[in-house]
């Protein structure tokens, strides 16, 4: 069994295009109205990576090679009530975008370039963070 943590989120990036999507406007969730990565909330026993392919597929029906995985932090205490979270990035191959079927949670999803994701006002910043501190490993 894996030690508690809250979540999973998981940054997919083909070339310089990283997939996001606009969170639902309520003031009952967390970060209403910000952009976001695809992840959630863990269930039952399931791994990080498990919770992070579990919640991509459910909002945006891709099926990913867990191989596909290239970087994977986890941030201490950063959770609900104060679990971990952890933080992927994955390297989806060319025509994965395509294949997206949006499910029901969010506004509407858009793949733009991680530079201008990274440059938002209205992302969620500890995200753009994490993208940031994967990709000055890469430089």
């Amino acid at each position: 069994m894996h030690p508690p943590f809250s979540g999973a989120k998981i940054a997919l990036l083909c070339e310089d295009r990283v997939l996001t999507y606009l969170r639902d406007d309520k003031p009952s969730i967390p970060w209403p109205g910000l952009w976001d990565l695809p992840g959630g909330g863990r269930e039952h026993g399931e791994t990080p990576e498990q919770c992070a392919l579990r919640e991509t597929h459910e909002e945006f029906g891709l099926t990913l090679d867990p191989a596909w995985i290239v970087w994977r932090k986890v941030y201490p205490g950063q959770g609900m009530n104060g679990l971990d979270t952890w933080f992927f990035v994955a390297g989806v191959p060319h025509g994965t975008f395509e294949q997206v079927v949006f499910g029901d949670e969010g506004q509407r999803w858009e793949v733009r370039k991680v530079e201008d994701f990274l440059a938002m006002d209205n992302a969620i910043e500890r995200l753009q963070q994490r993208l940031r501190e994967f990709l000055s490993l890469d430089a």
